[in-house]
């Protein structure tokens, strides 16, 4: 069915507070919950929601807010207390971006969290005060390093952001050939997945996301995209993390930042950003092949597009769950 992005909005608020979440909390995870679908992600949308509210129906919803538990003038340390990514991540990204305007560079970490959703939103808020970002955050051991067929990291997103006069460009990816919440979708429609992004309890290559969840997923870019998995699990741990966080618990976010004008005026580095992005989408596209883009292009494409028709396309069973979740 299709919902106008305030009702979207109003569902996930809905939701969150039946779910012993204040109205500050609640609204941060509707603001990612509604960008992920307005971006075009919708295994990270309203979707992601039921499997939100499931494992809180399992644990319990979170008793204490998210608190600093140690931090110095260009850095800090945060308690995630068990509460949701997306909004541990939304705090310390709030604090990091304050700490790198005031001393040029900054670094924040955050522990006992889970889910922290598209690691471009806090970059993206960075970029919008003119700093550059570099951001990790680990997981449960899903995926399988290269040459192995058990897992032992996460799905372990990285992100780098950069502003400019324009949009920012950032690249935000996970280190996995295929993530949590795709196949945790594809299980809630009965779909296959492709060849080659799982493996089952055995150790032997599937497609049932049932079996995948199981097993492990395979890693992105073969053994570069597996390094990359381990350096984010690393930067994980350095933020407080368990060596291998449990299922859907305790995982680590790391957000460093630091102000162009370390280097060189904020207004000339925005501009030569700008000036590579322009070069780059100038380049010659491959035969038959559609324009060259940056990192984040469709993604702010696809975000205005859908706020100007002004609707969400959402899975009849999804609405369905979540109208029941917000009534419970």
């Amino acid at each position: 069915m299709r919902i106008t992005v305030d009702e979207a909005h109003m569902l996930v608020q809905r939701v969150m507070t039946a779910n012993q979440h204040s109205v500050e909390y609640a609204r941060i995870i509707a603001d990612h919950i509604v960008d992920c679908e307005l971006r075009g992600l919708g295994y990270g949308g309203l979707a992601r929601v039921v499997s939100i509210v499931e494992r809180l129906q399992r644990t319990g919803a979170p008793t204490r807010p998210v608190e600093v538990a140690h931090q110095t003038p260009v850095s800090a340390r945060l308690s995630g207390n068990d509460n949701l990514g997306y909004v541990v991540a939304f705090k310390a990204a709030e604090i990091v971006i304050e700490k790198a305007q005031a001393a040029g560079l900054a670094m924040v970490g955050a522990d006992g969290t889970w889910y922290t959703g598209m690691l471009s939103l806090y970059a993206e808020m960075a970029a919008a005060k003119g700093l550059i970002t570099m951001i990790a955050s680990n997981a449960t051991p899903w995926v399988a390093p290269h040459g192995a067929a058990e897992g032992r990291f996460g799905t372990n997103p990285i992100c780098f952001g950069f502003p400019s006069s324009a949009d920012p460009v950032i690249w935000d990816i996970g280190t996995s050939s295929i993530m949590h919440a795709e196949v945790v979708l594809a299980k809630r429609h009965g779909h296959m997945l492709e060849a080659g992004r799982a493996f089952d309890s055995q150790g032997r290559p599937t497609t049932d996301p049932e079996a995948a969840l199981a097993g492990a997923f395979t890693p992105w870019g073969g053994h570069k995209g597996s390094g990359l998995g381990h350096v984010v699990q690393m930067l994980g741990i350095l933020a407080g993390s368990p060596v291998q966080p449990p299922e859907l618990a305790e995982f680590g976010f790391v957000i460093v930042a630091m102000k162009p004008d370390l280097m060189m005026p904020e207004g000339d580095y925005r501009a030569r950003v700008t000036e590579y992005a322009e070069a780059v989408r100038a380049a010659r596209p491959i035969e038959g092949g559609p324009a060259v883009r940056m990192p984040f292009d469709r993604s702010a494409a696809e975000r205005r597009r859908r706020l100007a028709e002004d609707a969400i396309d959402v899975p009849d069973f999804v609405h369905a769950r979540l109208t029941e979740f917000a009534l419970s």
